[in-house]
């Protein structure tokens, strides 16, 4: 049955896409199956992954999968055991869809039942065939994150080193407890992880010290730096290119901190 993780913080810029798609990617490459959804109607996961405009999978993404209830249709393989739900930017019209009925196509599909479990109930079809489901989510607390949120066992915050990332943890986490309390996965934090850490910056110091005080249990020892250039290119021209390839053992002491923790060592 699937371990499903959620890289979460309502708020832009903190490397959410960028660390879902190394973190399936890392699974994939030591041995796990693996299932990517991206819940953020950027696409940005989706074009990491895919290597593919996201509107390229317009009637053919998660949104749909969640109207139709049918998940396996919308799964799209992009490697040898690591596949992806994807996402475009008619995900932004799935609030209206679960209160009003309609779909962006103008069809009307009501929904009946708890709106924060659709996700979770679709991806019932699928848990069994995967090790781990990853989520990446969006800058926001959306509907799309309330989804991610209750359809996981696990969340990894991001932390990006500034005043309003550090401001956005407390809501977040509260609704970290609101997903375990009316979800059925027992959701909790597993840990944060700190990213876009400018060392050069003096606050971005004080910002590290405040996060360890305020969460010594939670964070994780791995530090992502903004020097790495993850971002920009697909995963798979890492083992081809030095530079990413350097940049990209930030996360691998990353991913081996997190196992750890899912493992229970």
């Amino acid at each position: 049955m699937a371990i499903t993780i959620t890289m979460g913080i309502q708020k832009g810029g903190c490397g959410k896409s960028t660390t879902t798609g190394i973190l399936s990617y890392l699974l994939n490459q030591n041995g796990y199956k693996v299932l990517a959804i991206d819940m953020d109607s950027q696409g940005n996961l989706t074009e990491l992954l895919s290597e593919k405009p996201s509107n390229e999978f317009i009637e053919k993404s998660v949104l749909e999968a969640m109207q139709q209830g049918d998940v396996k249709e919308y799964i799209v393989s992009i490697g040898e055991n690591l596949d992806l739900l994807p996402a475009n930017n008619f995900l932004a019209t799935f609030p209206r869809w679960i209160y009003t009925g309609k779909t962006y196509l103008g069809e009307t599909v009501p929904f009946r039942g708890n709106p924060s479990l659709i996700l979770d109930h679709v991806l019932d079809q699928v848990r069994g065939e995967y090790d781990f489901i990853v989520i990446d989510t969006p800058p926001s607390l959306s509907e799309q994150t309330t989804n991610a949120l209750c359809a996981s066992e696990y969340v990894v915050v991001l932390f990006e080193c500034s005043n309003w990332c550090y401001s956005a943890i407390p809501n977040f986490m509260d609704s970290v407890n609101g997903a375990r309390e009316f979800g059925k996965r027992g959701t909790k934090v597993i840990g944060i992880l700190r990213t876009m850490n400018d060392v050069r910056r003096s606050d971005a110091k004080a910002f590290n010290e405040m996060i360890e005080e305020d969460y010594p249990d939670e964070v994780f020892q791995t530090i992502i730096t903004r020097k790495a250039p993850v971002g920009r290119l697909s995963l798979y021209v890492f083992n081809q290119n030095v530079e990413l390839k350097q940049a990209l053992e930030q996360y691998e002491n990353f991913y081996k901190e997190l196992m750890k923790r899912v493992k229970g060592e």
